[in-house]
């Protein structure tokens, strides 16, 4: 055959495999639609690419089998792809949380990558879209409208739903079920949430504003950054939640954190009898979010004139807001798909199929899901890592 291994994806985790395998010798050719590689990198961390997470470990993604991605993730780590960076003379920074960042634009990321391809030898062809895909004796054959390859084995890296004007579809999935491998539901992740519209009015004066708080809903809470939007609720807290988050369910916001309104509130007005609520409120709120809250408790006397109860009735709306979402922006926002293929039929260590020999799925096309915050690339770099060691 002419390769021994054609990869289908030319994002993260295909690029990865791709020079992995290349490495070791092997007859690698890269195949995508777009006519850029690498463009969710490019996009990614606010044009800075939030490269990887410190504290990436199988707890922090999500799957039917939430062990599925322990040994990919223990074979590759951060630190290892850290090593890579400096190794490419790349700087990094640590933002928060353990989200490390590149100090150039994500375009180096991009470049490195593509280096690291070049110089193990394996082949890159752009706007090459698929056309179709079959086994034969011996291996796979791809088709595109310049022809047919042949290669021993095939990995799938294209990725998932998400952000579909960069190209992104369900590809991955319908060539899982054309080869007998079960797919888990898929949906938006990491997205933003919609609101009722006679809530966004009641919202309008705080579109544009951030703040700190903690968002619980499905199970789970959150607490990061949350911006309002003209069309609901986004920032990291919320981001979060959405990948656990179902249609129907209400999420709960505390601003400023579940136990500090109330002793604030108390600690202003003994502090400040005549303040205004807004006031107090705006010592750890951001002024247009205290004003808001203000006129919808619809309390404008002095501190000095508000019992502990009244005080206490403001703190349990100020630590305990609760909005029923209509539901989110969808993939066109959504920065990952969650579910995919499923992990039942791949093997943990070599992401190949167990049914089909030289059949392999990395990247976000797999049901791993990561939080936000660099978790996500982590696990294309490793399951990269894991296929192209195994070609």
């Amino acid at each position: 055959m002419s390769w021994d291994a054609i990869i289908l994806g030319a994002g993260a985790a295909g690029m990865f495999a791709a020079a992995e395998a290349a490495k070791r010798g092997r007859r690698v050719l890269v195949l995508d639609h777009a006519a850029k590689p690498g463009e969710k990198i490019r996009i990614s961390g606010g044009g800075r690419c939030n490269f990887t997470n410190l504290h990436a470990r199988p707890e922090t993604f999500l799957s039917e089998n939430p062990r599925f991605a322990a040994s990919a993730l223990s074979r590759y780590t951060p630190l290892d792809f850290v090593a890579l960076m400096e190794a490419h003379g790349l700087g990094w920074h640590e933002k928060t949380l353990g989200q490390l960042f590149c100090d150039q634009r994500a375009g180096a990321v991009v470049t490195m990558l593509l280096t690291e391809m070049g110089d193990a030898g394996a082949a890159l062809r752009l706007s090459e879209p698929v056309e179709r895909v079959e086994r034969v004796e011996g291996g796979f054959r791809v088709a595109t409208a310049r022809g047919a390859e042949e290669a021993a084995a095939l990995i799938v890296a294209t990725g998932g739903k998400s952000i579909p004007k960069m190209g992104a579809s369900g590809f991955a999935y319908d060539l899982a079920r054309q080869f007998g491998l079960a797919v888990t539901e898929t949906r938006p992740a990491l997205v933003p949430f919609t609101l009722p519209p006679a809530l966004l009015e009641r919202l309008r004066p705080l579109v544009g504003v951030a703040a700190e708080a903690e968002v619980t809903g499905g199970g789970v809470t959150f607490a990061e950054g949350m911006l309002f939007t003209h069309r609901g609720l986004s920032g990291p807290s919320m981001l979060q939640v959405s990948s656990f988050w179902r249609e129907g369910e209400a999420i709960r916001v505390a601003f400023g954190g579940r136990e500090a309104a109330l002793a604030a509130l108390k600690a202003a007005r003994a502090e400040g009898p005549k303040r205004a609520l807004r006031t107090a409120l705006a010592a750890f709120l951001p002024k247009a979010l205290a004003d808001w809250i203000e006129a919808e408790a619809g309390e404008h006397r002095p501190l000095a004139e508000l019992s502990d109860r009244r005080l206490a009735e403001i703190a349990a709306f100020v630590s305990g807001w609760e909005v029923k979402p209509t539901g989110t922006e969808g993939y066109r926002t959504a920065e990952v798909t969650l579910g995919g293929v499923s992990t039942g039929g791949l093997d943990g260590k070599t992401l190949a199929a167990r049914a089909v020999p030289g059949l392999q799925f990395i990247g976000e096309c797999v049901d791993v899901t990561g939080w936000l915050g660099g978790y996500n690339f982590q696990w294309a770099w490793a399951s990269g890592f894991a296929a192209g060691r195994a070609v």
